[in-house]
C-alpha cells in the first residue's frame, strides 16, 4: 500500500492512504506559527507511527497542539494515545459514541465465528491491525453544532453534520487555505456506509461542503476530490434511497432487498456489499419499528454478499 503526504495547500497537509477501504483512512495537518493541528489519528498504532513519522519534518517546529477527530469510528481515532498531549476535540455526539466500540471489541470481533463467508471477511476487513496494544484515549474537548479552533494562530472551522455516516460526524474547515477534511461524510471509490443515518443529513452534509467551494477537498477515505466527486457521493445515497424505498414498499425484506437491487454504476466500487447495511438503514428511516441489523449480523451477511458477488 502507498501513502503519501501532501500539500495541498499553503501549510496544509493530506496524509493519504491509497486503499479506499475498510481500516484505510485519511488524515490532515494544518500548520501555523509555531504550531499545528491535526485532523484524525489512524487505526492502530503501528499507522499512527508511521503518519506522525511522515509529519515530522512539519511538526518538529510546530508541533501538534491539537488533534479533531471526525468521527467516533476506530479508524479515525484509535491511535489518539500517540498525541495524547495534545488537546483532543470532537462532537460531544462521537465522543459518547466512541465508547461504543473501543479496541477490546474489535479484538474480540476479529475471533468470531461467523461463518466461512464471514470469517473471510471480517479477516480482510481487519486482519492487517492490531488492536490488543491500544489504550482507549478519549477527547479532552466536545462542542455541539460549531467551533473555530486555532492552529498557531490560523482558523480551524469545525462544523456538525452528523448523525449520518455516525452519530456525530464533523467536517473541518481552514478558510484561508479553502481546504476541507470531511471525514467519513465522503468515501471515493468506494462505497459509503450508513452506521446511523438519516440519508437526509448525509446528502445536507454534502451540500454544505458543495457550498464551501473548497480549492481541496480530503475525503475520509480515497484520493483528493472535488465537487464533483461530492455529487456522485450524493448521487448513490439518492439511488439507495429510491431503490430501497421501492423494494420496502412492494413488501420486501431489507436484507432480500439489498441482495435484489442492481447497483448499475456503482457496481465497481470498492466494498459494493456494504449495500446490505445501507438498504437496512434505510428501512430504519422508513419505519421507526424497524430494527437495524447488529454488528455481528451486518458483517456476516456482507460476507456472504461479497462470496457470491
Amino acid at each position: 500500500m502507498d501513502v503519501e503526504l501532501r500539500e495541498v495547500a499553503d501549510g496544509v497537509w493530506a496524509y493519504l492512504q491509497d486503499r479506499a477501504t475498510w481500516g484505510y483512512s485519511n488524515a490532515g495537518l494544518v500548520g501555523g506559527d509555531g504550531a499545528s493541528l491535526l485532523v484524525d489519528t489512524l487505526f492502530d498504532l503501528r499507522l499512527t507511527r508511521a503518519m506522525l513519522d511522515a509529519m515530522a519534518p512539519v511538526t518538529a517546529t510546530r508541533g501538534i497542539e491539537t488533534v479533531v477527530n471526525t468521527h467516533a469510528n476506530g479508524d479515525h481515532c484509535f491511535g489518539n494515545q500517540l498525541v495524547r498531549d495534545a488537546r483532543i476535540v470532537a462532537s460531544a455526539a462521537s465522543a459518547a459514541e466512541m465508547d461504543d466500540v473501543p479496541p477490546s471489541v474489535l479484538h474480540a470481533f476479529k475471533q468470531l465465528d461467523l461463518g466461512e463467508a464471514g470469517n473471510h471477511y471480517v479477516a480482510d476487513a481487519f486482519g492487517p491491525f492490531r488492536f490488543d496494544d491500544i489504550e482507549p484515549t478519549p477527547p479532552t474537548d466536545t462542542f455541539d453544532g460549531s467551533l473555530t479552533l486555532a492552529a498557531g494562530g490560523r482558523a480551524v472551522a469545525l462544523e456538525e453534520v452528523g448523525p449520518a455516516h455516525t452519530r456525530g460526524d464533523v467536517i473541518a474547515w481552514v478558510p484561508d487555505a479553502r481546504v476541507v477534511f470531511t471525514g467519513d461524510i465522503l468515501f471515493i471509490g468506494s462505497t459509503p456506509i450508513i452506521w446511523t443515518g438519516p440519508v437526509a443529513n448525509w446528502l445536507a452534509a454534502c451540500r454544505r461542503i458543495r457550498e464551501l467551494d473548497a480549492a481541496a477537498i480530503v475525503p475520509g477515505h480515497g484520493p483528493l476530490t472535488d465537487a464533483a466527486g461530492v455529487r456522485q457521493v450524493e448521487g448513490y445515497l439518492e439511488w439507495l434511497q429510491r431503490e430501497a424505498t421501492k423494494r420496502r414498499d412492494a413488501g420486501m425484506s431489507a436484507l432480500d432487498a439489498a441482495w435484489d437491487v442492481e447497483l448499475g454504476d456503482y457496481e465497481g466500487w470498492a466494498d459494493a456489499e456494504r449495500v446490505v447495511v445501507n438498504v437496512d438503514a434505510v428501512y430504519a428511516e422508513l419505519d421507526p419499528g424497524h430494527r437495524r441489523i447488529n454488528a455481528v449480523d451486518a458483517f456476516r451477511e456482507m460476507g456472504r454478499y461479497r462470496a457470491a458477488h
